[in-house]
């Protein structure tokens, strides 16, 4: 008999609330988390409104020594990593740091540290750059300070899978707990919002008011055209059932299962793709020894853009049949916009609260429904009801596809 793996403990930084009771309360009113952005000169862009986290101050969360040489993703990661320690009572100490890990998904997390880094290399001379800057520059620093910080000496790894790495992380910690390395691990992803990635998804035509129109997270819905760019942090700590019981942790939900998949005829607009998430998704069922008819929510990875929305809702039909019907199927991005490999984390700490607080996140902003998008959208409005079993999807334009099983104590 395998292992159970289970939730103990959450920590988020995000768009529309810092904290898992702010974060689950802003998700089941429906408010969005889109304003001016400020962190940078948006000036030069056609669009100007991102995802942006306000109001963040590091020196709450983790106290002034050592912050001055950490880069945004670090300090948004490790506050992350406070949170859901302090949410778990996680006792670390060195008895049990061995025993402990850390895995982070993310992606574009160095992009501005490189960038600065490199600058002031190119224009003052390698010799004049900062040493202490070059960490930043290397895309496990996050990941890295997080161990560094809470004392972790376990396995420390980053993954970078685009769209998937959020989910990634969480499956590659499960796993390691299972085969007995590790008895609890910090799992979950970050991105910052800078001017390099603004820059590289504005000019590639992805964001949401490139025609010129407010800018729009609107998933699934008819006049959907393009995503809104996001930030954020998400870590939960995962324990072997049996330590979470033997130092009378609180379980707030269950990794029942997960699957992954990689698709080589995907394409950035998903005309082509498909196969891939149907068996991510297939093989999460498998793992989680469920049928499709258990499910009741699912978490989708629709951000907005033409393609993906159209071929997860397809991709759902054929991996669930008839089920996908009445099955509701939301998209959490409407309201905290597209933070790439921050995005599974954040929508797995979204079905925790889900699972604990008994509601289904709406997709807001939906106004017109797009024939091909015809599932249950959950429009608008949360919905107070219990919640069990419930799928979480990510899908890579690039080929990578995940996919997880959370549900409650009791499943």
């Amino acid at each position: 008999m395998r292992k159970k793996v289970v939730i103990t403990g959450v920590g988020v930084l995000s768009p529309i609330g810092m904290g898992r009771d702010a974060y689950w309360g802003a998700l089941s009113r429906g408010e969005k988390g889109f304003r001016p952005i400020t962190l940078f000169d948006a000036a030069p862009f056609a669009v100007k409104l991102a995802g942006e986290i306000t109001g963040f101050d590091p020196m709450e969360y983790l106290g002034k020594k050592g912050l001055r040489e950490l880069d945004r993703s670090t300090r948004l990661l490790c506050s992350a990593a406070r949170l859901a320690i302090e949410d778990a009572h996680l006792p670390i100490t060195d008895a049990d740091a061995r025993s402990l890990g850390v895995a982070v998904g993310t992606t574009f997390g160095s992009l501005h540290s490189i960038s600065q880094f490199d600058r002031s290399g190119l224009i003052e001379g390698p010799r004049f750059v900062n040493p202490s800057h070059f960490p930043n520059t290397v895309i496990n620093s996050p990941a890295s300070q997080v161990s560094i910080r809470f004392n972790i000496k376990g396995f420390n790894t980053t993954i970078s899978t685009g769209f998937c790495a959020g989910l990634d992380a969480i499956s590659y910690a499960a796993d390691f707990i299972r085969q007995g390395r590790a008895d609890a691990v910090l799992a979950g992803g970050v991105e910052e919002l800078c001017e390099e990635t603004f820059l590289l998804f504005h000019n590639l035509g992805y964001l949401s008011g490139m025609n010129g129109n407010e800018p729009v997270s609107r998933p699934f819905d008819a006049a959907r055209d393009g995503f809104v760019l996001s930030e954020g942090a998400a870590m939960l700590v995962l324990e072997d059932e049996q330590h979470a019981v033997n130092r009378g942790a609180e379980i707030l939900a269950v990794v029942l299962g997960a699957g992954n998949a990689f698709d080589p005829a995907s394409d950035s607009s998903f005309d082509r793709a498909g196969k891939g998430l149907k068996t991510a998704i297939e093989l999460a069922l498998d793992d989680a020894q469920s049928r499709p008819e258990d499910l009741e929510y699912v978490c989708a990875c629709a951000n907005g853009t033409k393609g993906l929305d159209r071929m997860e809702t397809r991709v759902l039909k054929e991996a669930l049949g008839g089920h996908a019907l009445s099955v509701p199927v939301s998209a959490i991005k409407s309201m905290v916009g597209e933070s790439f490999s921050a995005s599974g984390a954040l929508a797995l700490t979204a079905v925790v609260g889900a699972i604990r607080n008994g509601f289904i996140p709406p997709t807001v902003s939906y106004h017109g429904p797009d024939p091909e998008c015809d599932l249950d959208n959950v429009p608008n409005s949360a919905r107070q009801r219990p919640v069990g079993r419930v799928l979480v999807t990510a899908a890579d334009p690039y080929g990578q596809n995940a996919a997880v099983i959370l549900g409650g104590k009791g499943r």
